[in-house]
């Protein structure tokens, strides 16, 4: 089942058209929703395959499909993306602006969810990237522009992603008690490939590494040998055995 393209404001008040978003409803008992991102230029749809075939049958998946925009990476030739970006690191320019409006879409998309679902958010590549940043505004309790975050997550998964944003996150997450409490109660599996030719191994590692010295002690790390910037069964048998275990599937 989908839904068609939504919109919300953008950079400078300009209109953000989102695609169409592929819903992959429980074949069980509905315990659990999570928003799922795809990577730069692709859909929420080869995604939404991809999950319906995993063996969790009280999982509802979202898969949103991102608005085409100019991208830096790619001389500002247009293609679907959840922010711009001009390099897939650590240390490249961070699009708050981009980041904060896909994260508050993801919070849109999970707001109607029954109240005792658990939520999550996860994603692939950019789509990893853009889930951590829902991470760190969940923690902060405010999306960068300072607007409340609205959803209690419960879980978060990246498959060869990096960290938006990290110089700013431990002094953030440092600067209330609370923040500090939600960041060590978050579970996040990081995935990544040692192979991988896009966003560098050692950017996953050091994503980790941030997230654990900010606060997140409940951050997992698991690496591939051989892997390149793809997703294998094996890895997908392991995100599913995580979130049965980590949310009680």
């Amino acid at each position: 089942m989908s839904y068609g393209g939504s919109s919300s404001g953008g950079r400078g008040g300009r209109r953000v058209e989102y695609g169409r978003t592929y819903v992959v409803r429980p074949k069980g008992r509905h315990l659990a929703t999570i928003v799922w991102l795809h990577g730069l230029g692709d859909n929420g749809s080869s995604w939404s395959q991809l999950l319906d075939s995993l063996p969790l049958p009280n999982v509802k998946w979202i898969c949103p499909t991102a608005p085409t925009r100019p991208v830096a990476a790619f001389g500002g030739f247009p293609c679907t993306a959840w922010f711009d970006v001009d390099e897939t690191s650590l240390d490249g320019h961070a699009d708050v602006e981009g980041l904060d409006a896909s994260a508050a879409h993801v919070a849109n998309l999970l707001s109607s969810e029954p109240s005792d679902v658990s939520l999550g958010i996860g994603g692939f590549s950019m789509g990893a990237a853009a889930a951590l940043h829902s991470a760190a505004c969940y923690a902060y309790g405010r999306f960068t522009n300072n607007i409340a975050y609205p959803i209690n997550l419960r879980v978060v998964v990246g498959l060869s992603g990096w960290l938006p944003c990290s110089r700013t996150l431990r002094s953030k997450i440092e600067s209330s008690q609370l923040a500090l409490r939600k960041a060590s109660s978050l579970p996040i599996l990081l995935n990544h490939g040692i192979a991988d030719e896009v966003v560098t191994y050692r950017n996953g590692e050091r994503s980790a590494e941030i997230l654990r010295n900010s606060g997140f002690q409940y951050t997992y790390f698991k690496p591939y040998n051989g892997l390149g910037h793809y997703t294998i069964p094996e890895e997908m048998d392991d995100v599913s055995k995580w979130l049965r275990s980590t949310l009680g599937l």
